[in-house]
């Protein structure tokens, strides 16, 4: 559900696709190594033929009370939600609830648009609608329980964003409409459609419709990291609804994901619905590349945790990662344990502690501009930890690695600050844009 102006892709990369045994232990060694210097806390799954072949946990469910995560902790999924979501809407068309060339104007006609949206529109993110975790007032209110007929409201009262059908743009917006319209054909709640028809006959006993954290059921809270892990408040689950208010494991995102693949909850018709991709958008599913093979899954963010699932289906391998807490780029996990699966291998990072006081920071202050790109970035701090702002959005923290030189590793962001110049370059990606302190 989050949003981010710099945003980790995910991407797979390799150059021999032929699978190999595990180096368990050598994957051991990094979550001792990311656990060692507060990089992350979370879990990881990796299956194969429908057995785990591995697994890892790190950190707390709770720091302030001490309380270790373990195999079963249990945590908010984000956006993976929309391909349970997704699931039980092709489900309704095989029952002959729905049907995916349906207009959005049979449900919510108040909805710009709605008479030539459809239900495939809002799977696929082309319908225009716009996303309300995109507006700046959205921190302000979503940590509220929010009443169905008030989230209509606010999403009936957006312009659209284009018209359905010509582009893709992602939306959260979409899936929260396609929880309703589930509950509106079933006339029942999705909390209880998720039960009947994927956790119960999949035995996903810690997967289920999120409210309030419970530690006492082994719920993760969720973490940021500004030079110490800072508790993130709760986004209510009255809002994210289909779109981001799942509450999985790992294990049994795994469970889930090669399931969907087996046709075991859908149907071949169904599933290739699902796997079509255009501009860049699935059915509740998006594509990875990896050299020449294919995974298929969805990431997710909200508040401070952060996931991924993904198949391969030549080779049925399932991975899933859930965390609570990230201060490292997700994408270098997942390369890890790909390159020990194909045989291809991965290097243990090394991070390197750079202590600077509160006055080393002083000439790094200030709001930069640059003519390569509209948003401005203000340059602050908290304590010892430098953070960096773009306008409208989120701030995050940065961390020295050498004289002048930060990384925020999460999206594999690197600036470099030239005080004498009083200019920044930031890199990211490959590419470069300078900016200039106003």
């Amino acid at each position: 559900m989050k949003n981010f102006i710099i945003t980790a892709v995910l991407l797979f990369l390799s150059t021999i696709c032929v699978a190999q045994k595990l180096n368990t232990e050598k994957l051991d060694s990094l979550f001792q190594i990311l656990e060692q210097n507060d990089k992350f806390m979370g879990s990881l799954a990796v299956s194969q033929n429908g057995n785990t072949i591995y697994k890892n946990t790190i950190g707390f469910i709770n720091l302030e009370d001490s309380i270790k995560s373990n195999d079963n902790t249990k945590y908010r999924i984000g956006s993976i939600s929309k391909i349970f979501t997704a699931t039980l809407i092709l489900k309704a068309v095989e029952e002959n609830k729905l049907e995916l060339g349906q207009s959005l104007n049979d449900f919510y006609p108040t909805v710009k648009n709605s008479e030539t949206i459809t239900i495939r529109n809002l799977l696929n993110h082309s319908s225009g609608i716009h996303d309300f975790t995109r507006n700046e007032d959205y921190s302000n209110w979503s940590k509220i329980k929010q009443p169905k007929d008030s989230m209509l409201k606010r999403i009936a009262g957006y312009e659209s964003e284009f018209p359905p059908h010509s582009k893709s743009e992602y939306s959260n917006s979409n899936f929260v409409l396609l929880t309703y319209i589930l509950e509106d054909v079933y006339k029942k709640s999705f909390e209880t459609l998720l039960k009947e028809k994927i956790t119960t006959p999949l035995k996903l006993v810690h997967t289920f419709y999120g409210g309030e954290i419970n530690n006492n059921n082994n719920e993760a809270s969720s973490y940021s990291y500004l030079g110490k892990w800072n508790k993130e408040p709760e986004t209510d689950m009255s809002i994210p609804q289909g779109a981001g208010a799942i509450v999985s494991t790992p294990e049994d995102l795994n469970i889930f994901i090669a399931a969907l693949f087996a046709e075991n909850i859908l149907s071949e018709a169904s599933l290739e619905q699902m796997k079509n991709i255009e501009n860049g958008y699935g059915l509740g599913l998006l594509r990875f590349p990896y050299n020449e093979k294919w995974s298929y899954g969805h990431t997710g963010g909200i508040d401070g945790f952060q996931s991924v699932t993904g198949f391969f289906p030549e080779d049925k391998l399932a991975i899933s990662l859930t965390s609570n807490g990230i201060n490292y780029n997700i994408n270098e996990i997942l390369l890890a344990v790909l390159g020990s699966f194909y045989g291809d291998g991965f290097d243990l990072p090394h991070f390197n502690k750079v202590k600077l006081s509160t006055k080393d920071l002083e000439k790094y202050l200030g709001t930069y501009s640059s003519e390569q790109i509209p948003p401005k970035i203000m340059i602050s701090r908290e304590g010892s930890t430098l953070l960096a702002q773009a306008t409208g959005q989120p701030s995050f923290p940065l961390e020295p690695t050498a004289k002048d030189i930060f990384i925020f590793e999460q999206a594999g962001v690197e600036i470099e600050f030239k005080p004498h110049t009083e200019e920044m370059l930031m890199k990211q990606g490959g590419k470069e844009f300078l900016f200039t302190k106003e």
